[in-house]
């Protein structure tokens, strides 16, 4: 931990996006305490107001005020992308490394399995999915999860079939341990930073993915604040106020600028080597 902190700290962009995301994470656990109103509530009578001392972000359509509901937004994408990048990465880790350590049947079923859910373009699965079960927020974790399973095997299954010929594993091998011992004992430790890495700088692939299905209607479900909603509701009535739409396009610019500096970051610390190719 302090090896990664000092590595930020020399990093510019790096720190700039640890703060960013530590300044996102602490105003959204925050946010019943920081949201000056109840997001749900309606108020008619000062619908689509500019922003002022009482509402500093404007309010919608319907009175709402936009920065609470920015605010409560931000639980939303949070708890999508904790759920979904947890489970997604916690599947991906397993079947990933049962098919680059596996028998050669296993990792073909596998990688064509991998191979057929990747073919399917995100927005037709989720309406396909949508039309099934309806939209929810559950729904909106079940499609990304299944999504990015396979983009996390497929990176376990790479970093496990780079390791399966190393000496210590072989080593491992002929003195018969079996194959759990050398997954859990050696196989995982070298894989992890990477992993981390990659779910880090998905985070705002996937805030973006829920947006972008809240935009469409196939989301949470009103009056739920999201972020996509309020993009929205800002959209339907830009020529009325733009600051629906402003407020809820800076949270994901800041969300994607925040986790990708960040996560640049991590990547040139954990692997240095990684620095001197991209230059």
């Amino acid at each position: 931990m302090a090896h990664t902190f000092a590595g930020l700290r020399k990093d510019p962009l790096g720190m700039a996006g640890f703060v960013l995301v530590s300044i996102i994470l602490l105003l959204t656990v925050l946010a019943p305490w920081l949201a000056p109103y109840d997001p749900l509530d309606v108020n008619v009578h000062n619908r689509l107001a500019g922003p002022s001392a009482e509402h500093w972000l404007g309010t919608d359509q319907l009175g709402r005020d936009i920065l609470s509901r920015v605010l409560y937004g931000g639980q939303v994408a949070l708890k999508v992308s904790l759920v979904a990048i947890s489970v997604a990465m916690a599947i991906g880790l397993v079947l990933g490394m049962l098919a680059g350590l596996g028998p050669r049947w296993l990792d073909r079923v596998l990688v064509i399995g991998f191979d057929t859910v990747r073919s399917f373009p995100t927005i037709m699965f989720a309406l396909a999915i949508v039309a099934l079960t309806g939209p929810s927020l559950n729904t909106v974790i079940g499609v990304i999860i299944i999504t990015s399973i396979p983009v996390y095997a497929r990176v376990v299954r790479t970093q496990t079939r780079a390791l399966r010929q190393r000496d210590f594993i072989l080593a491992e091998r002929a003195m018969g341990a079996s194959t759990g011992r050398i997954l859990r004992d050696h196989v995982l430790p070298n894989i992890a930073a990477p992993l981390f890495i990659l779910a880090s700088m998905d985070v705002p692939a996937v805030v973006g993915m829920e947006a972008g299905l809240s935009f469409l209607g196939l989301g949470v479900s009103p009056p739920t604040p999201s972020w996509g909603s309020i993009l929205n509701d800002g959209y339907s009535y830009l020529r009325n106020s733009p600051w629906p739409i402003i407020a809820g396009g800076i949270p994901l610019i800041a969300v994607t600028l925040g986790f990708t500096f960040f996560g640049e970051s991590l990547r040139d610390i954990f692997d240095p080597k990684l620095r001197g190719k991209d230059k």
